[in-house]
């Protein structure tokens, strides 16, 4: 009987005769890496792309996936690493394949050096409430009138009027 190397008795992987071919494919098509920049909020959802932004897509010598890393504040990083895995799968199903394996979390600052800066969107501001509706703050008024305590008075009066000029459905 022949001497052989290891188990694989003179055949190579697959991985191994695949890799470079469709890393080659996927490298010049662009990977879609561009649309993951471009389109990020809509792949990963806005909770996830106001704490985190997209950096590179890299391979690995060895077999098949490629592996993002993703910028976020120290402050956030524990949040994104539990959702790491929710995070790939969004991306994969982005590409309609299993093109992430790995998904490296970077921490920077939220300023600092030219190429550490993050400018991570914030969620959309609030639109100012209404103004108070006059007749419920007449009527919270009324109700807190026998209250003696005159600091115990002003914020039941300020509880009445949030609760009275709410919108009712």
């Amino acid at each position: 009987m022949p001497a052989h190397k290891g188990t694989t008795f003179g055949f190579k992987r697959g991985a191994t005769l695949l890799g470079p071919q469709i890393r080659k494919a996927s490298e010049t098509r662009g990977f879609a890496v561009s649309r993951v920049l471009t389109h990020w909020a809509e792949i990963v959802g806005d909770e996830i792309a106001a704490i985190a932004r997209p950096v590179e897509v890299s391979y690995g010598r060895q077999g098949f996936g490629a592996t993002l890393s993703v910028l976020t504040t120290g402050a956030q990083a524990p949040m994104l690493e539990m959702q790491k895995e929710v995070l790939r799968e969004r991306v994969n199903a982005a590409y309609g394949y299993n093109a992430i394996a790995r998904i490296r979390i970077t921490q920077t600052a939220p300023t600092g050096f030219a190429e550490g800066q993050v400018a991570f969107e914030t969620r959309p501001k609030k639109a100012p409430a209404a103004a108070p509706d006059p007749e419920a703050g007449r009527h919270a008024a009324e109700i807190a009138a026998p209250v003696h305590d005159e600091g115990l008075r002003q914020a039941l009066e300020a509880l009445g009027r949030n609760v009275l000029s709410r919108r009712k459905p």
